[in-house]
């Protein structure tokens, strides 16, 4: 492509109604690394010449309206980065939102998890009498939880806790986990309809050891 082609395609005529510098923001917002024009051009339908000017023009309007992010050209293409001098707000939400602390169904979720493990969503949720889906999320983005293997008569994703686990609650081992595993029946002594959360629930050593250590220092792992 080059700077006098016109992006061609079903939805040619479509692009070319669209505004540009609005199309190129709607663009750049979805973008994970650094688009260059050329491709901007093609996903917005408009001349390469015209979206590099845009492209300048809109650098140059976030720089004088002083918006807390800037549009960078860098490694060969366009960008949003956050404003340098609003830095330090972004780093507070992160490690805000790294210290938060965990709600009682993420904690007893991630204390099903230790004890059971490897185990799927779907034995956590019959173990607690709830779907459990967003909570597994929510613990795998904390790093506290990760994906062990594959059941291989199901198909179903196994979860097990991690070394960060270990760490934030202080522990070598999980055999250093309290002894509340006679509290849990065996899985396979259950059907899909035994809602045990109350029996979780009264794991009091893993709940609040795990609600105070998981928030006593923002996640330093890098």
């Amino acid at each position: 492509m080059t700077e006098h082609d016109l992006p061609t395609g079903p939805h040619e005529l479509e692009l070319e109604m669209l505004e540009l510098l609005p199309a190129l923001e709607a663009v750049l917002m979805v973008a994970d690394q650094p688009l260059d024009h050329l491709t901007l051009a093609q996903a917005v339908g408009h001349p390469p010449s015209d979206v590099e000017a845009a492209l300048r023009s809109l650098a140059d309007d976030y720089t004088q309206q002083g918006r807390g992010f800037e549009l960078r050209n860098v490694a060969g293409g366009w960008r949003y980065f956050t404003r340098e001098e609003y830095a330090s707000a972004v780093e507070r939400f992160i490690l805000d939102g790294q210290q938060a602390r965990l709600t009682q169904a993420a904690l007893e979720t991630m204390a099903v998890v230790a004890y059971r493990q490897p185990i799927s969503r779907t034995r956590i949720s019959a173990i607690r009498g709830v779907n459990v889906d967003s909570v597994v999320r929510t613990l795998v983005t904390r790093g506290l939880i990760e994906e062990a293997d594959v059941d291989g008569e199901s198909g179903a994703i196994l979860y097990r806790t991690t070394s960060y686990f270990l760490e934030r609650m202080g522990m070598g081992s999980l055999n250093e986990l309290p002894d509340i595993a006679p509290l849990l029946p065996e899985l396979g002594d259950m059907d899909d309809e035994t809602p045990l959360g109350d029996i979780v629930t009264e794991a009091p050593e893993i709940v609040t050891e795990a609600s105070e250590t998981v928030t006593e220092a923002p996640d330093d792992r890098g």
